[in-house]
């Protein structure tokens, strides 16, 4: 039998998004096999406060190393990895 070995890569989500009339920038990391899971579960979060995804504009994915990983929960699953 055939097993597939899929690698978790950490990433890091960068946009913006109005609200009223304030913009907000966000920067996320996520844990996801692929860079559009990254940007669905980041989605995903921001659509939960109320906001459309089509109010989110620039986003940009970037697959980060070992040692770019600022949050530490991500940072710890990783060095479990």
């Amino acid at each position: 039998m055939l097993k597939l070995m899929t690698q978790v890569k950490a990433f890091r989500v960068e946009g913006e998004y109005t609200k009223g009339h304030q913009k907000f920038v966000f920067r996320k990391e996520k844990r996801a096999i692929t860079k559009e899971d990254a940007i669905e579960l980041v989605l995903s979060e921001i659509t939960s406060i109320g906001i459309y995804r089509r109010q989110v504009k620039n986003l940009k994915v970037t697959e980060l190393k070992k040692n770019e990983i600022r949050d530490p929960l991500i940072q710890q699953l990783m060095d479990n990895q």
